[in-house]
């Protein structure tokens, strides 16, 4: 069962997804599920996550999202903790999300089902 503030999932970039696939298919045996031309996720691999082509203005650098199950409320949390929003809360294909830098700049995302 997913928990609130956990880590649930990682993002990382890859500039050729074709690529970087293969790679971890033949490396150690991953299998893909594609959403479109650009993303690949996986599971199953300690954590769950997904390789994407970076769009603009987007880090290129991991990310690491983290769970809710009510968004609204862990994005006041967050923001009373003294975060910075990067990305309010939107949809995406199976849920929500939003994002935000914590005070070192790290930037992480939370996400929810609904």
């Amino acid at each position: 069962m997913r928990e609130d503030g956990k880590i649930d999932y990682i993002e990382w970039p890859a500039g050729d997804l074709p690529a970087t696939k293969a790679f971890y298919a033949a490396a150690f045996g991953w299998s893909f599920v594609d959403y479109g031309p650009d993303y690949a996720a996986f599971e199953g691999q300690g954590t769950d996550g997904g390789f994407c082509t970076p769009q603009e203005g987007s880090a290129d650098k991991p990310l690491v999202v983290l769970y809710a199950h009510d968004i609204e409320a862990m994005l006041a949390k967050v923001t009373a903790a003294g975060a910075t929003i990067t990305k309010p809360i939107f949809s995406f294909p199976g849920g929500r999300r939003f994002h935000f830098a914590d005070p070192s700049g790290n930037e992480l995302a939370v996400w929810s089902e609904t």
